[in-house]
């Protein structure tokens, strides 16, 4: 599978962003983008993955299914699973050309496709996820992944006995950098001693490589495992090894019903309805979202009770603060694993540097490619 998140893997892409407006939180219209209506509202899914029961994709048809039950009547959609990202705009365009009027297009790899389509077809509204590129009838929509990968990185530093943290990465791209970095800082606020040792397994969801991954880590050590990869492979692993692990996408505990601390969970379901209603509405416009914590577009999987209770009591309080915007994962002083000095002390990372962001902090071990 191509990347699905990628940002072409280079700062042009991040200029690229700013050119055309793509910014998380920004709006690209100022007026409603208005189209001919027909009703019931024919919907849309391009999937990348198969739906599964559990990741990626599952979570977006949790949503679609969702925005069904709550516009029942209201609106018809129907869905494309598996459309690998080089293959996708014929399947988009012909969505497009079968009367859906609401196409959601939820891998990165089809932000290209979805945009080429969108200008074929202005009477067609198109909302592409974790791109950045828009149009007047394209919005786009990501998630603050990260600020959960903070959450678990405090509870990973309380329990790990070894003082190391294995992480399985998909792609070298700005999110990966992201999640990872925003882990490693709150596994350090509970233990500074700890290290995160890194896998780079070049695929969002192959269960063997990321299988052969989290077993590699368990043998040098790991007693804590993370991934930002789709399959439920590494939670298995650390089960049967008898070691602890986050979930990812989804809560992961049928898998690891010992093992599991805690995890990120998306949940696409309110977003879908809302952009959904605002289309029968005559209220949509091209924006581009970039929800987290305190939208519950990312989410905190429940927490495991073997977790000390101040711990968890910990992770309560910065969840909190980061949701009331009265704390930056991102403040510092920050370093890289090189040592030297990326954020000085009283200053933070910005919007546009986040989604640059393509290098580790201190404490990450391994390459970054």
């Amino acid at each position: 599978m191509s990347s699905r998140r990628d940002f072409l893997k280079g700062m042009g892409a991040l200029a690229a962003a700013g050119a055309l407006g793509g910014l998380p939180g920004r709006s690209m219209a100022s007026e409603y983008y208005h189209i001919p209506l027909k009703k019931p509202l024919k919907v849309g899914f391009v999937y990348v993955d198969p739906i599964g029961d559990i990741g990626w994709t599952y979570q977006h048809e949790l949503g679609r299914k969702y925005m069904d039950k709550m516009l029942a009547g209201k609106v018809v959609s129907n869905y494309v699973a598996d459309v690998a990202e080089a293959k996708s705009e014929p399947v988009i365009r012909r969505l497009a050309q079968t009367g859906h009027q609401l196409i959601f297009t939820t891998s990165f790899g089809y932000m290209d496709p979805t945009l080429k389509v969108a200008k074929e077809f202005p009477h067609v509204i198109f909302e592409q996820a974790t791109g950045f590129k828009t149009a007047p009838n394209m919005g786009n929509y990501n998630g603050r992944f990260y600020e959960a990968q903070y959450l678990i990185g405090l509870i990973a530093g309380a329990m790990t006995k070894t003082d190391k943290v294995g992480y399985i990465l998909p792609f070298p791209i700005p999110e990966v950098f992201r999640v990872v970095d925003a882990f490693t800082l709150g596994l350090h606020e509970t233990n500074p001693k700890a290290t995160v040792k890194t896998v780079w397994v070049n695929t969002w969801y192959d269960p063997s490589k990321e299988r052969e991954a989290a077993l590699t880590l368990a043998a040098s050590g790991c007693d804590v495992l993370a991934t930002h990869t789709d399959s439920p492979a590494p939670m298995q692993v650390a089960e049967s090894k008898g070691i602890y692990a986050f979930c990812q996408d989804s809560d992961q505990k049928q898998y690891g019903p010992h093992a599991q601390l805690s995890g990120v969970i998306d949940d696409w379901a309110p977003y879908y309805y809302e952009t959904a209603r605002k289309v029968l509405e005559g209220k949509w416009k091209s924006e581009a979202v970039w929800g987290g914590l305190k939208s519950g577009m990312v989410q905190l999987a429940p927490l495991s009770p073997v977790i000390p209770k101040p711990v968890a009591d910990l992770v309560y309080k910065r969840k909190k603060a980061i949701e009331d915007g009265s704390f930056d994962i991102f403040k510092g002083p920050i370093y890289d694993q090189k040592g030297m000095l990326k954020v000085p002390a009283g200053k933070s990372l910005s919007e546009d540097e986040l989604l640059g962001l393509q290098w580790f902090v201190k404490g990450v071990e391994g390459q970054t490619s």
